[in-house]
């Protein structure tokens, strides 16, 4: 199986906040990656728009569906009812629910699925009867009783963050280490029905190693290091790139 590539497009967002400019052009750089082989955009829209801002939202919608209607559109965010009328307003084909505080940098941590069972089934079931399909964000060594919670939510998905596993880069020991883990709880969602996901620090370079480990992966969201490669190679080439180091 290969993992289709969602192109994160915060990062891109935030270097055109630096200036009152519309460039880099979010919807821009958008359609460059979907040309060349992302299956679809992410953003995750906090309240204080330090990157994308709720104004992006309708254009990348109409940019998917005018131009790539076969693509998919993932807003990631704590279910506020402010993110929830969003969701409503621009209709993403995936919704990924985080557990951090919106405030925060980024998010680093997944969800209390046994403690927060409840409160994800109603959001869970709100989004579906919206016809989104629903990701929750998991930790890299969810065990099964958080994976059994996780799946009694309603959602069809987890996405493991991979940022332990990101951060491994130059310690070989500690990213088989974290590869272990994300390994045995992929299997343990996959073996619940759940899809898989993956997303944070994701680069060339550690990509192909992920995908060996997580056999079902489905999806990866990559954007601070996609961007970042972009600088150097162009988005059209990262794109390329980082799909062919999907598998």
């Amino acid at each position: 199986m290969t993992a289709k590539l969602s192109v994160n497009l915060n990062a891109v967002a935030m270097l055109r906040n630096r200036r009152d400019l519309p460039w880099p052009s979010v919807t821009g750089l958008g359609r460059i990656a979907l040309i060349n082989g992302a299956h679809g955009l992410t953003v995750h829209p906090r309240p204080d728009q330090r990157h994308i801002r709720f104004s992006d939202l309708p254009e990348i919608r109409a940019l998917i569906d005018d131009e790539f209607p076969d693509a998919e559109f993932n807003m990631e965010g704590y279910p506020t009812e402010e993110f929830l009328d969003l969701v409503d307003a621009n209709a993403p084909e995936q919704v990924t629910l985080v557990p951090d505080d919106p405030s925060q940098a980024t998010s680093d941590h997944g969800w209390d699925f046994e403690g927060k069972g409840n409160v994800l089934r109603s959001v869970v079931q709100r989004l579906k009867k919206g016809g989104a399909r629903v990701s929750l964000f998991c930790d890299p060594d969810a065990s099964r009783a958080a994976l059994e919670a996780a799946r009694a939510t309603g959602a069809d998905r987890v996405e493991f963050y991979t940022g332990p596993y990101g951060g491994t880069f130059d310690d070989p020991a500690r990213a088989a280490e974290e590869l272990g883990k994300l390994e045995i709880s992929g299997a343990i969602a996959a073996e619940l029905g759940l899809g898989v996901n993956a997303g944070h620090d994701l680069t060339v370079e550690n990509l192909p190693a992920l995908a060996r480990a997580l056999p079902n992966l489905l999806e990866v969201s990559i954007g601070h290091g996609l961007t970042a490669d972009a600088l150097e190679y162009g988005m059209a080439e990262t794109v390329k790139r980082f799909v062919r180091a999907c598998g």
